[in-house]
């Protein structure tokens, strides 16, 4: 069953879709953001894995991103900020009532999952990060350091010069906004959230998130270290964390950044299996 296209539109005018999936006796619910110029349709496989196991799954499109009216350029940016504020406080109201809704994500998705959990006033059963982990540049080791740090330096001028960030051409991501970038590039360099798109006081806020916490950590993801993931738990309060370590022979395919989207039942069972149940 295909899932359910829900239109939403931002108080700034932003138009983008939620798709969803809500099986009829949902036990849980999962509100889960994609990685970085990844359209929501990339994890129907993922979605439909959960939905089999009595999950709601709600996965928004990026601004800038396949279903999204907006198209990243010179006269139309935004960052960090716009989406905080904007396009995810919109798709946390678009969820549907009945079970306790956790929030994900994959990658860039996952930190804002928690910069969201951090920022609004509302009940989280959970958090879902999946090949996640804050990017400080100190995280990595041996050349990939100083390629990242080296990356991190060259986005600001780059995007100002261009007007976006390039990066269908350059291979990674796609196109995606400057003011995004450069947020992103000053996490890199700085290993911290605070003041990043205009939001004062988020490390203060991460630090009062007491909701449990999963990290799932693909062993070749070399875009995520361990560490990274290790770090973006420690900026949260006491509560419950639980790192899932997933091998070759775990996922049944390369446990890598992206290879888990084709074959996602064993990240699947992981996540239905620890998700909070509702009462």
């Amino acid at each position: 069953m295909p899932p359910e296209e829900i239109a939403l539109r931002t108080a700034d005018g932003h138009e983008f879709s939620l798709r969803l999936r809500r099986p009829p006796q949902a036990r849980s619910g999962l509100l889960f953001l994609p990685a970085l110029g990844v359209p929501a349709s990339k994890y129907d496989g993922f979605a439909a894995a959960l939905a089999r196991r009595d999950v709601a799954v709600a996965v928004p499109d990026w601004r800038g991103t396949a279903s999204s009216s907006l198209r990243a350029g010179r006269s139309t940016d935004w960052g960090y900020g716009q989406l905080l504020d904007q396009d995810l406080p919109a798709a946390l109201d678009a969820l549907p009532a009945g079970p306790a809704w956790s929030l994900g994500g994959h990658s860039l998705g996952g930190q804002f999952a928690t910069m969201l959990v951090a920022r609004q006033q509302r009940p989280c059963a959970g958090l879902v990060l999946v090949a996640t982990g804050v990017p400080h540049w100190r995280r990595y080791r041996g050349s990939q350091r100083w390629a990242i740090a080296a990356f991190a330096h060259v986005l600001p001028p780059l995007t100002r010069l261009l007007g976006h960030y390039p990066g269908e051409r350059l291979g990674f991501a796609g196109r995606e906004a400057g003011g995004l970038m450069r947020d992103w590039s000053r996490t890199v360099r700085r290993g911290r959230y605070e003041g990043v798109g205009g939001t004062p006081g988020l490390e203060a806020a991460m630090a009062g998130v007491h909701c449990p916490a999963l990290g799932v950590h693909f062993e070749k993801d070399p875009l995520v270290p361990l560490s990274t993931l290790e770090l973006l738990l420690d900026r949260l309060g006491p509560g419950e964390r639980r790192i899932e370590r997933i091998d070759d022979a775990r996922l049944g395919a390369r446990a890598d950044h992206f290879r888990w989207m084709r074959e996602p039942d064993a990240v699947a069972g992981i996540v239905a299996d620890w998700l909070p149940v509702s009462p």
